[in-house]
C-alpha cells in the first residue's frame, strides 16, 4: 500500500508539474478530470503539493475546495484502517 501512495502521488505531482508547462507552453493540455482522478485515486497530496508548488489550478474551486476536501477524508480513512 505504501508503495502505490508514493507512486500514485508521485505521478500526480508530475502530471501537475507537466500541465503547468503545456499551459505556458500553449499546448495541449492534461484534461482536469485526468487531474482530478489522480486525486480520488488517493493521489491528493501529489496534486495539492503540486497546485501550490507550480501555482497551478489554484484559483479553480474545483481544484482549491475539492483537493483539500478529498485529502483529508482520505488521511481519515487511513487512520480509521490503521487503527481498526
Amino acid at each position: 500500500m505504501h508503495i502505490y501512495l508514493c507512486i500514485i502521488n508521485l505521478a500526480a505531482f508530475f502530471c501537475m508539474g507537466l500541465d503547468k508547462f503545456l499551459a505556458k507552453n500553449q499546448l495541449r493540455r492534461i484534461p482536469e478530470h485526468v487531474l482530478l482522478t489522480f486525486a480520488f485515486i488517493f493521489g491528493s497530496a501529489g496534486v495539492l503539493g503540486g497546485m501550490y508548488l507550480f501555482r497551478h489550478k489554484t484559483r479553480k474551486p474545483n481544484f482549491y475546495i475539492t483537493v483539500p476536501i478529498i485529502l483529508a477524508v482520505q488521511i481519515g480513512l487511513y487512520v480509521f484502517l490503521k487503527t481498526a
